[in-house]
């Protein structure tokens, strides 16, 4: 379903501020793979999910999304591809307007593009059957300006606009790292019940290493641009926290930085 062949990314190339940001990195998902990336501040995950997205394209390599080859195709242009959820609760959403115009936004990703918004009876039928799969209320409330729901309300609609056109690819970057813990815990467990319901092709990059190892089907740990590890289901279903640091030790030859990395 995804696949990343000898990606090489290198920003301010020639400048005393040249870094490379991935450096040869191959990833092949399956359909309905959960991986987990874990990875150190600067390791890349970021650069990877916007190279996925198009938000960036490699300078060299290639990537390939159901067969088809993106790799020079912007994000606009492969939107339908791909739903993608943020560290912001603020950014997978537009504030002013209602949740069902939000939702209908959405949902244009998968049918032709334009102006008109599109709200039938028939679609906030619909709307209102995806809401209730929250448990939050929020399919009573369709009326309701988006920047006046709580952090986590608005999270949880970002993850539902973000996969119920049901898309090839869903990117989750960090988004469950702005939350409080209650929060946090309510749209991990949201993710693992759509993820498994519509058998979601997912890549989700997270600094809290209980939760890479609690979600997914496969675990990789990126450093200085590249892939170091990688973990199929039976050996991630044996790994601990300490193994996984210990690892990356073996591999580097020191310790993983320990700053927001090893959240537990």
């Amino acid at each position: 379903m995804l696949q990343l062949n000898q990606i090489y990314k290198v920003f301010n190339e020639g400048t005393p501020d040249e870094k490379v940001a991935l450096n040869q990195v191959n990833l092949t998902l399956q359909p309905g793979d959960f991986v987990t990336v874990i990875g150190s501040n600067g390791a890349g995950k970021s650069t990877l999910m916007n190279m996925i997205s198009g938000k960036l394209l490699p300078d060299v390599g290639d990537i390939e999304i159901d067969g088809k080859n993106v790799s020079t195709m912007k994000e606009h242009k492969r939107a339908h591809l791909i739903g993608r959820v943020f560290q912001d609760p603020m950014a997978g959403t537009a504030p002013t307007m209602t949740i069902e115009e939000n939702l209908a936004i959405a949902f244009k990703r998968i049918g032709a593009r334009g102006l008109n918004i599109g709200l039938s009876k028939k679609r906030r039928i619909f709307f209102k059957e995806k809401l209730e799969t929250l448990h939050l209320g929020l399919e009573n409330r369709l009326q309701a300006k988006v920047g006046l729901l709580s952090g986590g309300e608005r999270q949880a609609l970002s993850l539902l606009m973000a996969t119920f056109t049901e898309p090839k690819i869903l990117l989750l970057d960090e988004h469950t790292a702005a939350l409080d813990p209650a929060r946090a815990e309510l749209i991990t467990q949201l993710t693992k019940e759509i993820v498994e319901t519509y058998q979601l092709t997912t890549l989700m990059v997270t600094h809290n290493m209980q939760q890479a190892l609690e979600l997914g089907n496969k675990l990789i740990m990126m450093d200085k641009g590249q892939i170091i590890f990688k973990a199929d289901e039976k050996e991630k279903s044996e790994l601990t926290i300490e193994q996984l640091l210990e690892e990356f030790q073996r591999i580097r030859g020191e310790k993983m930085n320990n700053d927001r990395a090893v959240l537990i």
